[in-house]
Formats: structure tokens, C-alpha cells, sequence
């Protein structure tokens, strides 16, 4: 099993691949994102992606590596912040927490879920219910 951790941000993603290929960075947009999802996709079934809940600028991302057949699983930043902790690691870089949910995946594989999206008419129901409040305004 390969783990590759992904630390989500607006703008970038930084990526650990825990194959001895070490870290690397995509634009978080379509072009970073297919290039992201080819580069999993090359090294087979044995991938297992773990990325943390990013304010909604992961949503692309689990997308596109589910529709690819990639194992992928979202956690929550508090989960993640407790394991890195847990094994000491209290320095916080971008690079480092991609390196932590990298070694995350692996150590907790059995526990780990992997992400299913909603169906298309969940996302748009749950897309209203966001902006209503919005509306209301």
C-alpha cells in the first residue's frame, strides 16, 4: 500500500507520496488536479489518498480521484492535528502535514473510510440550503 497525503489550500496542493518519490505541489485547479489524478492513477490499486475537510477547496479534488477509481478518504483537520500530535510532530508546514496524513493513511487503513459522494441531486440540495441564508439577507 502506498499512502499520499494531500494538504489542501485554495490556491495549492501539497502533496507527499510515500513511495520514496517524496513531495511535490499542484495548482488547485483543473490542469493541477487532472495532473494529480494521472500521477495516482499510475501507481495502481495499491494508492490510498488521504486529504483533510479544506473549507469546500477539496471537493474538486475527492471528486475527481473517486470518478478515477482511487481510494480516497476525507478527515476531518481536528483528526488529523490529534494523530500529528500523537506522534510528536508539532511543527506545522504544508509540506509537513502532507508528509503526516501520508503516514496516516497507512497507519490507520482499517479504519479509514473512503469517501463516497452524494448523489448529484444531494449536492444541489445541500448547494441551496447554503445560500439561503444568503438569500434571506
Amino acid at each position: 500500500m502506498i499512502g499520499i497525503g494531500v494538504d489542501v489550500s485554495k490556491d495549492r496542493l501539497d502533496v507527499f507520496v510515500g513511495d520514496g518519490s517524496g513531495a511535490a505541489q499542484y495548482a488547485n485547479d483543473g490542469k493541477g488536479i487532472r495532473a494529480l489524478t494521472a500521477r495516482v492513477v499510475a501507481l495502481g490499486g495499491e494508492a490510498r489518498v488521504l486529504l483533510e475537510a479544506s473549507g469546500g477547496y477539496e471537493l474538486a479534488l475527492l471528486l475527481a480521484l473517486e470518478q478515477a477509481g482511487v481510494w480516497v478518504c476525507q478527515v476531518n483537520p481536528r483528526q488529523a492535528r490529534d494523530y500529528a500530535r500523537a506522534t510528536a510532530r508539532l511543527a506545522k508546514t504544508d509540506a509537513i502535514d502532507a508528509a503526516m496524513l501520508a503516514e496516516m493513511v497507512i497507519a490507520l487503513a482499517a479504519r479509514l473510510r473512503r469517501y463516497v459522494s452524494a448523489a448529484p441531486w444531494q449536492r444541489e440540495l445541500a448547494e441551496f440550503v447554503r445560500r439561503r441564508p444568503q438569500a434571506l439577507d
